[in-house]
């Protein structure tokens, strides 16, 4: 779980228009947005393998559910430009469901 959310939280900076493109246009400043989200992956990631595991799991959940907005919205943006089957975007919403669910198991 700790690689995951160490792989996904360097990507936010290494391919920033991938997030850049399905933040909502409700929120502003982006950037500063996928700037943080990135940066708090990479925390709780070391968090899950430090004694404050159960802490960082925590942390993880609330970042679950902070960024479903993001999810849904790619979903209604049919991809936000991106070659991404609907399928895969219907499907990364119960996922979110079971991402909640793992990180769960650490707390």
């Amino acid at each position: 779980m700790s690689t995951l959310y160490l792989a996904a939280g360097i990507n936010h900076f290494v391919q920033p228009k991938f997030y850049l493109r399905i933040i909502p246009p409700i929120f502003k400043n982006k950037e500063r947005i996928n700037q943080l989200s990135g940066a708090a992956e990479i925390i709780l990631a070391i968090g899950l393998i430090t004694p404050l595991q159960s802490y960082a799991a925590w942390g993880i959940i609330l970042l679950l559910i902070t960024v479903f907005p993001a999810n849904i919205y790619h979903l209604q943006q049919k991809g936000a430009g991106m070659k991404v089957p609907i399928w895969v975007l219907w499907l990364r919403l119960p996922l979110q469901l079971v991402l909640i669910w793992w990180a769960y198991l650490y707390t």
